[in-house]
């Protein structure tokens, strides 16, 4: 009991763990299937013995693996190797039912937990050497992928319907409320648990085919350091040298959807800096729900742009967030040198800003 209290404890290692290794997955097969669809130029799937038509599917396959690698994966963190085989079948088999994302996730932890327990079982010396490459995997797939085939699949499948529908009712009602809510939620922690709450929504929406979702989690998750590093060009009294520098890269993060290249300014000054990234990130994202901007990959910044509907309103509402971000927090910090008395602010002596 002690044993399972402290796998529930690490839940969100977990979970991090197996979106982690999904993130690839996601991000190749998403921006391939996506490139297609651009390239053949007529918003449809390519047409059948084209190459184009090869390459979406290539996209299509790499993306649908997103499934059992996220169960595999939160398995693997849970009881390492020989949970993996377990956990993935389970996670096909409930995707194929169409628990979809929380079928991974539920399948993730119960293919770990029972592997971990088989693995406690005594056996001869003998068969030790067997049981992590064949026992534990067929008795635990047996165990994981039964019950999500007999027992659990149907009532995961039928929870996942009810919340695709709810969030397609969003995306045609309070969908700017629910854009703001996003925006801020990305900008808060930027990569911490918060703004991971918000990027798993994003891939349960696009594994649904809510792609408007995803394009406002685009927008917010690169609107930070975008913005943050803008603010440094606009007004580079109010930044030390070493911030400058800092906010160049934290701009190129920006463009490849890394929100963490905000977080040295954060850090350095917490209550000028979170606030406006949160109101730059919420401007941005409520922009693109309001300009309709659709994203077919779970990612952001510029770097999907390919997987992009509505390209020109997706760089506007980037631009929108950015700015607005930019012009809070340069009118909220003071220049370098009225802030040397200010015990609240953290000078850059005392925070390593590069990104080495």
């Amino acid at each position: 009991m002690n044993d399972l209290k402290a796998i529930l404890k690490d839940t969100r290692q977990h979970l991090m763990t197996g979106v982690s290794y999904m993130i690839p997955f996601v991000v190749a097969g998403g921006i391939l299937l996506a490139l297609s669809v651009v390239l053949y130029g007529q918003g449809a799937v390519p047409e059948e013995g084209t190459w184009l038509h090869d390459l979406f599917f290539i996209g299509v396959r790499g993306f649908q693996l997103m499934i059992p690698i996220l169960a595999a994966f939160i398995a693997y963190s849970i009881a390492e190797r020989p949970a993996i085989a377990p956990a993935a079948i389970a996670g096909y088999v409930g995707n194929e039912m169409g628990a979809g994302f929380f079928g991974a996730i539920i399948a993730g932890f119960i293919g770990g937990i029972v592997v971990f327990y088989l693995k406690k079982i005594k056996v001869p010396a003998v068969f030790r050497s067997i049981m992590p490459i064949f026992v534990i995997p067929i008795i635990g797939t047996f165990i994981t992928a039964g019950l999500m085939q007999w027992v659990i699949g149907v009532p995961i499948a039928a929870l996942t319907e009810g919340l695709t529908r709810w969030l397609e009712g969003m995306q045609s009602g309070s969908i700017i409320l629910l854009a703001i809510i996003m925006g801020m939620m990305d900008a808060f922690d930027m990569g911490g648990p918060v703004n991971k709450v918000a990027y798993a929504f994003t891939i349960m929406a696009v594994s649904q085919g809510l792609y408007k979702i995803a394009g406002i989690n685009a927008v917010g998750v690169c609107v930070p350091p975008i913005g943050i590093g803008l603010a440094t060009l606009l007004a580079p009294k109010k930044y030390t040298d070493a911030e400058r520098e800092a906010g160049r890269a934290s701009i190129l993060m920006g463009l490849v959807g890394i929100t963490e290249g905000a977080i040295p300014f954060a850090a350095a000054d917490p209550l000028k800096v979170i606030p406006s990234l949160m109101v730059g990130a919420a401007a941005g994202c409520a922009s693109a729900a309001l300009l309709g901007a659709e994203n077919m990959v779970a990612w952001g910044g510029l770097i999907v742009l390919p997987a992009v509907t509505g390209k020109i309103q997706y760089i506007i509402s980037i631009i929108i967030g950015s700015v607005v971000t930019a012009v809070m927090v340069n009118l909220l910090k003071k220049p370098v040198e009225d802030r040397n008395g200010e015990k609240a602010e953290v000078m850059d002596d005392d925070i390593d800003l590069s990104f080495e």
